[in-house]
């Protein structure tokens, strides 16, 4: 062959080859870089965080019942007491005075009952023997008043009968009133024995109130007095009026707060996992006792019914978890859990087995039939109109979806997929209808999905980089 006939082949090579790179790099310039990701059937699991601290479930600032100075000061902060243990003693000269002198008055009260059941005895005996006299009375009378019927006695005789047995019966009368006034005067005393007893009973009260002991077995949190101090009484909150902080751990919850979109997923029942800042690695199980139903600011924490601000801020919730299963076998509990410890609960809302998941990151809204007329008509989206509607025309409803890939020409095209959604995980969200699992889906980038339309040409790229940059 020539030189001249292997140049111009060359160069028909060199032509054609220009052509086909030419029309690769032409056509590359319409398509879309994308990452995807491939619809899958798994587990799903709805979480939702909260963060709080570690509380009691039952505490109680003990304060002070009786007004004076501490003189002994029995517990110090940390310490586990029992229920009915000393935990602080006050002053107690005046009560223990006026206890001793109730108990004088007592016995002196008791002792004049005893005088009076006395002269109550001395009283019946007086009657039997009133009762004696007169009973022999009564026999003289009625011999004298028979003889002198029948004329055997001077009537001056039978009148000596009849005023001896009236006199008689006299005294009777007399003694049985003695001995009921007796009665009534061991009655009033032992009245005025029952009223100082009862009057002791609250002297007793009065010196009861310097000793302050244990209302349950519970951990002391805080003692903020010291002895010598003076305690006061009948002041809410005021310095010198609490003793200390008594929490019972028997039952220990923590109290966090959820946002508010998040709380309407939040029910009672639901499982828990409680981690302390304080103790990395721990992971403490337990439940959802309580879900509050006001309204907390989340700068000051102050309900949304108390607070006077007509300002709109993010809003959260209070919920209780109550740990479960801290006891050992000896009934003791953890000693490093202790109140206000900051906590992290992360609460199972839902849990799911073997459905279709997609990540979240592709679900996207948009206006179905616009959607179709791209999907229908490929690569003329300029000829189809996008324009805003005019004024006073209805707004076109918005559905979410995803974008699935499509062989279109040996190209491969985005088209728009209504889909259902059921729970949603931490990165991923179920689907109901719309997609199967092993369909691929368009993921990203977050910049290419704001305005991918369907029937739109795109590449799959799914290199490290453009996921480091699609994450960023």
């Amino acid at each position: 062959m020539s030189p001249k006939k292997v140049i111009i082949i060359l160069a028909v090579l060199l032509v054609i080859a220009a052509i086909v790179t030419g029309t690769v790099y032409y056509s590359q310039q319409n398509v879309t870089k994308v990452t995807t990701a491939t619809v899958v059937r798994q587990d799903l699991v709805s979480i939702v965080s909260g963060t709080g601290q570690i509380k009691p479930k039952t505490y109680v600032n003990i304060g002070a019942t009786a007004f004076g100075r501490i003189t002994h000061l029995e517990v110090k902060e940390g310490d586990h007491v029992r229920k009915g243990q000393t935990l602080a003693t006050l002053e107690n000269v005046q009560p223990t005075a006026v206890v001793a002198a109730q108990q004088a008055t007592i016995a002196s009260s008791k002792t004049d009952v005893d005088a009076d059941r006395a002269a109550e005895q001395t009283a019946q005996a007086n009657i039997a023997a009133a009762r004696a006299d007169l009973q022999q009375k009564k026999f003289d009378f009625d011999r004298a008043q028979a003889l002198y019927k029948a004329n055997l006695i001077a009537k001056q005789d039978f009148d000596s009968k009849k005023a001896a047995y009236d006199s008689s019966l006299a005294t009777l009368d007399q003694r049985i009133a003695a001995e009921a006034q007796a009665k009534a005067q061991t009655a009033s005393q032992l009245a005025k024995v029952n009223q100082a007893i009862a009057s002791q009973r609250s002297n007793f009260d009065a010196l009861d109130k310097t000793v302050s002991r244990a209302p349950f077995d519970g951990l002391v949190t805080n003692v903020p007095v010291r002895e010598g101090e003076t305690m006061v009484t009948g002041i809410q909150n005021a310095e010198g009026s609490t003793l200390m902080t008594l929490a019972d751990m028997s039952v220990i919850t923590a109290e966090v707060k959820v946002d508010e979109t998040d709380i309407v997923n939040v029910q009672l029942g639901q499982i828990a996992d409680v981690t302390v800042d304080a103790l990395p690695g721990k992971i403490f199980k337990g439940h959802v006792t309580e879900v509050g139903d006001q309204a907390l600011l989340r700068t000051t924490g102050v309900a949304t019914s108390q607070s006077t601000t007509g300002t709109e801020e993010a809003k959260d919730f209070k919920v209780i978890v109550t740990l479960d299963g801290l006891s050992g076998q000896d009934g003791s509990l953890p000693d490093e859990l202790r109140p206000g410890l900051s906590a992290t609960a992360k609460i199972t809302t839902a849990r799911r087995t073997n459905v279709v998941v997609i990540p979240i990151q592709a679900l996207v809204q948009r206006d179905p039939i616009l959607e179709k007329k791209l999907s229908d008509h490929p690569g003329q989206t300029t000829k189809i109109s996008t324009t805003a509607p005019a004024p006073g025309t209805p707004k076109a409803a918005l559905v979410q979806g995803v974008y699935i890939l499509k062989e279109d020409h040996r190209k491969q095209r985005a088209t728009f997929v209504p889909v259902t959604t059921g729970v949603t995980g931490a990165t991923d969200i179920e689907v109901l209808s719309g997609v199967t699992a092993g369909q691929t889906i368009v993921t990203g980038r977050y910049k290419v999905l704001r305005s991918l339309k369907s029937g739109t040409a795109v590449k799959v790229d799914n290199s490290a980089d453009i996921l480091t940059t699609d994450s960023n």
